[in-house]
């Protein structure tokens, strides 16, 4: 595994590897002795092989405060005021409702 990482990092920081094309990043991977899921990998354009290998696992994170006081939620006032004075209309018929 540590070999297959210090692989990619070549691959990142070397320009010439990086924008290789995918026959040309083969022949390099097989000189280097790289894994068979990286070379997998680089030939389907695929890092699923690359995360079996090195046993990737779903990152989650998950946001939570434990402040009752503290809420995503924002209510903008200045919003509803200006849609209180504006007319009810039937959008199916473009109708207005207001009793004038």
């Amino acid at each position: 595994m540590s070999n297959t990482i210090e692989l990619l990092n070549n691959i990142g920081s070397d320009a010439s590897l990086r924008h290789a094309s995918s026959e040309n990043l083969q022949k390099a991977l097989s000189g280097m002795h790289a894994s068979d899921g990286l070379k997998q990998a680089a030939m389907a354009g695929d890092k699923s092989y690359l995360a079996a290998e090195l046993g990737s696992k779903a990152n989650m994170a998950v946001e939570t405060s434990n402040n009752p006081h503290e809420s995503s939620f924002t209510y903008d006032e200045d919003e509803d005021s200006a849609n209180e004075d504006a007319p009810e209309r039937d959008v199916e018929s473009g109708d207005d409702n207001s009793d004038s």
